[in-house]
């Protein structure tokens, strides 16, 4: 059998007959020498060779996930804004929908009145725990002096043994320490100035974002969809609707499983006589939001307060009603109510909280579990599982009509048209529906008109 050689002009020729592809033989690679006639890439083992793609493959993905996070970091009041007010927008969205069917109020004032609602609320809570904390703090601080004074003694009268003069140098030791780090204390006190603009800031960023995420939410999720190649663009809104859900339900379970927790400590303190079992809920109820940490942290402030006020026998009881709590909440709540919400195992709970805490301290710990279930919802259906198959795909993202370059691109072609795999799915003359079906909108025009 021959095979076709080229001449000095290009042309295939019949010839000499055609040089046998080398054959792999046992032990040729592990010799170190190439057999004739392979190159450098055939001498490397297939395993190695596949090892290597997945490696810069994995370098890459790693890098660019490194440059995202850093991006973030930057921008971090910005983006925690924005995490918060879409929270928001989720937690308020039936408010804002009861507000405009049933009252009848338009749009904009249902919006508008939603985010009022909000901040009434979290003022009254504001001002409630802030009065139960300026009507308990001195008898607070009255009790931790007496039980500061009751200590020291102890150190004097127990088996310690310490003199006075002892106890009166460890005293002038750490007011030493004091006046020497008062320049970190100072930065420290400017820091945390700096801090309280942000928080402000990002307060007034999530508010407006709150409000206008209620007014223009659907416009401004089909203007990022609308960012995408129109062959996805449907599947991404059907994602991104499942993923909405995902957060919703996780916003209003992790709300109910917090006021379970406030409620269960706060009544436990106000039985037992702690003071500042108001101001404790209010921090409880806050704390709740961090998945396991937070309980457990909030949960040793209240025992802590309860030892200081009222001796270690209250504070046990106090530990007791704090234990109750969370096994009610770990073994009734979060499996029935949080589990169905998120779906995510309670190992993967802990790790995934555990990560956001250590790349992000509070603010990780708080949004890892959000994003972590609706990244789950998005992936899944991507991948072909469909966790809320109750909402169809009736509901279509609104496609925007091709700009010049796109027709002469598409050879003219300026309407939209349903299915296809090409690059060019979507448009045909005449037709009104884009990828999966998607309508245009009544105020869009056709393109080219």
């Amino acid at each position: 059998m021959t095979t076709p050689r080229r001449g000095g002009r290009g042309r295939a020729r019949t010839g000499d007959p055609a040089a046998p592809a080398p054959v792999l033989h046992e032990g040729d690679l592990a010799s170190g020498d190439t057999p004739a006639g392979w190159s450098a890439e055939q001498s490397v083992a297939p395993s190695v060779r596949a090892a290597a793609a997945w490696s810069w493959r994995f370098l890459l993905i790693a890098a660019a996930t490194a440059a995202g996070l850093w991006v973030v970091g930057f921008f971090k009041v910005i983006v925690v804004s924005v995490a918060i007010a879409l929270l928001l927008t989720v937690l308020l969205a039936p408010v804002a929908r009861f507000l405009a069917a049933r009252l009848r109020f338009p749009r904009g004032l249902a919006a508008i009145t939603s985010v009022l609602l909000l901040l009434a609320v979290v003022t009254g809570l504001v001002v409630l725990a802030g009065r139960s904390i300026a009507s308990g703090f001195g008898d607070l601080y009255d009790q931790a002096s007496q039980g500061v004074d009751e200590a020291l003694q102890w150190l004097s009268d127990g088996p310690l043994g310490l003199s006075t003069n002892q106890l009166d140098d460890l005293v002038e030791q750490g007011r030493d320490q004091i006046s020497q780090n008062a320049s970190t204390l100072v930065s420290g006190a400017l820091s945390v100035t700096t801090t309280v603009g942000h928080v402000a800031a990002g307060a007034l960023i999530a508010l407006f974002c709150t409000f206008f995420f209620l007014l223009d939410g659907r416009t401004i999720w089909t203007w990022l969809v609308g960012l995408l190649p129109i062959s996805v663009r449907e599947r991404v809104h059907q994602a991104g609707r499942r993923g909405i859900v995902t957060l919703s339900g996780y916003t209003r379970t992790q709300i109910l499983v917090a006021f379970v927790d406030a409620t269960g400590i706060g009544i436990g303190a106000a039985v037992l006589g702690v003071p500042l079992a108001v101001p404790l809920a209010t921090l409880v109820f806050v704390g709740s939001f961090i998945p396991i940490v937070g309980a457990i942290a909030t949960g040793a402030v209240a025992v802590l307060v309860a030892l200081v006020a009222q001796g270690p026998v209250v504070a046990l009881l106090m530990l007791g009603v704090v234990l109750l709590v969370q096994q009610i909440e770990g073994h009734v709540l979060q499996p029935f109510l949080m589990g169905h919400a998120v779906s995510l195992h309670p190992v993967a709970v802990l790790l995934v909280v555990a990560a956001g805490s250590l790349a992000a301290g509070i603010v990780g710990a708080l949004f890892a579990v959000p994003i972590a279930a609706v990244l789950n919802t998005v992936l899944l259906y991507l991948h072909g599982h469909d966790k809320f198959p109750e909402l169809g795909t009736d509901d279509h993202v609104t496609l925007r009509p091709p700009g010049a370059f796109g027709r002469r691109r598409l050879g003219g072609r300026g309407r939209v048209r349903p299915g296809g795999d090409d690059a060019a799915a979507g448009l045909e003359p005449g037709g009104a529906r884009g990828a999966g079906g998607a309508r245009r909108g009544p105020d869009e025009q056709t393109a080219g008109s």
